[in-house]
């Protein structure tokens, strides 16, 4: 065999069908008036901040069972209370993890997590400045397990 033969071959050797990413749930530009920030003025009263979310199913959504099926309304319903009536978060950071514990929490079919948060017209001259936080179920399950540990804080 020819030095250069063996690369060739891989791309010669037949074609395996990929599969797509399977199903997910979008959330766009939900509004919710939460207490976040690290400025004093800030502290004062809620303000608003705006979630983008997709969440990735871990099996084929199912409407039988509760472990099967991830409502979009129910979980709008459930961020929006949660951000409602929380204490102050100083960052973006701690309120995407706090949301991404929500949310692996409730929902058994959820397998992976894609949040962007941001403060609506927080600096003259930019759209948006925001944080995204991306996770699975392992990185949800290495949270609790660092959580749990005595004397780390997480």
């Amino acid at each position: 065999m020819k030095p250069f033969d063996a690369p060739v071959a891989a791309f010669a050797a037949p074609l395996v069908a990929r599969q797509g990413r399977g199903w997910r749930v979008f959330v766009d530009e939900l509004s919710v008036a939460t207490r976040i920030g690290i400025h004093p003025h800030e502290h004062a009263a809620a303000q608003p901040i705006v979630l983008d979310a997709s969440l990735v199913y871990r099996c084929e959504p199912s409407e039988t069972g509760a472990h099967g099926l991830i409502d979009y309304e129910q979980y709008c319903e459930r961020v929006t209370a949660f951000l409602s009536t929380k204490p102050h978060t100083r960052t973006l950071e701690t309120l995407a993890v706090e949301l991404a514990v929500l949310s692996f929490g409730e929902w058994p079919a959820l397998d992976a997590l894609t949040l962007a948060l941001h403060k609506p017209k927080i600096r003259e001259g930019t759209r948006r400045i925001g944080v995204e936080l991306d996770w699975t179920r392992a990185d949800y399950d290495a949270w609790l397990a660092r959580a749990a540990a005595p004397g780390v804080a997480s």
